[in-house]
């Protein structure tokens, strides 16, 4: 199937490794043109510099902490110069620390609604000028399938990350006239750096180890394993492209049957 992504100019915030990365990636396989984001300079350097060599296709890496509200405007900014615009838009990033309700004072919440809530308005926010621009815009959320399955010791992620689906829903419904389309991915336990920091916080909480923990993750999909992050960003790439033009709104659980309610 064409997707319809050839010469498309995506931005993937967060995207130096993980669940970002493999989508910036199959985005650049697809024929995009994209740039990536990290905190880190050197690390979304080499990540640019190998989804370049692996797609064949132009990537760039711009570094700036999402979180901090004087960034998103220009990370947007410097993109859409580089890209000569922009047409896909996908805000993602960190999630916040575990912990319990307790354990957490008014600057630790003030500092994580920034991170996964804060960061996608903003992003979203900057970028508008340039989508309606675009004939093909499209903007991808992801946050996590604890929005629908709180996890327990995560009240942060939790809470905060309901917000975004409310964002990009109500985005979904006054956008739409302007042609943007809106979707968020919830995945579940992927393999990544972020479930495995997860994983180990656990392992220390319950007195076992990471991969018992691991292990507990695998076996609660009805595949007995967890996903990889290619399997994200299969989802990803089609919610973003063209192939997927009638579809807006939608909330995806990515989650190898974890998810156990019926909506």
């Amino acid at each position: 199937m064409d997707l319809g992504l050839k010469g498309k100019r995506a931005l993937v915030a967060s995207s130096s490794r993980g669940l970002g990365y493999a989508t910036a990636l199959l985005l650049a396989k697809e024929g995009c043109k994209v740039v990536i984001n990290s905190r880190d300079a050197e690390k979304v350097k080499r990540a640019a510099e190998a989804i370049e060599k692996e797609a064949g296709s132009p990537a760039r890496g711009i570094a700036g902490d999402i979180s901090d509200p004087q960034v998103p405007d220009k990370l947007v900014i410097e993109a859409a110069s580089i890209l000569g615009g922009i047409d896909l838009l996908v805000t993602n990033a960190g999630g916040p620390p575990a912990g319990a309700f307790d354990s957490f004072d008014e600057a630790q919440w003030e500092k994580a609604v920034n991170l996964s809530f804060l960061s996608h308005v903003r992003l979203i926010r900057a970028a508008l000028p340039y989508l309606r621009k675009s004939k093909a815009a499209s903007v991808l959320t992801m946050t996590s399938y604890t929005v629908k399955q709180p996890l327990p010791n995560l009240v942060l992620s939790n809470s905060i990350r309901l917000a975004t689906i409310g964002l990009t829903k109500s985005l979904a419904l006054e956008l739409g006239s302007d042609g943007i389309r809106f979707n968020s991915i919830l995945p579940a336990t992927i393999e990544t750096d972020r479930v495995r920091q997860l994983q180990a916080t656990r392992a220390e909480k319950n007195g076992t180890t990471v991969e018992q923990e691991a292990q507990k993750d695998a076996m609660s999909s009805v595949f007995g394993r967890m996903g990889k992050p290619e399997e994200f960003a299969n989802a990803a790439v089609f919610l973003l492209s063209p192939a997927a033009s009638y579809i807006t709104g939608l909330m995806l659980v990515i989650d190898g049957g974890q998810y156990k309610g019926m909506m």
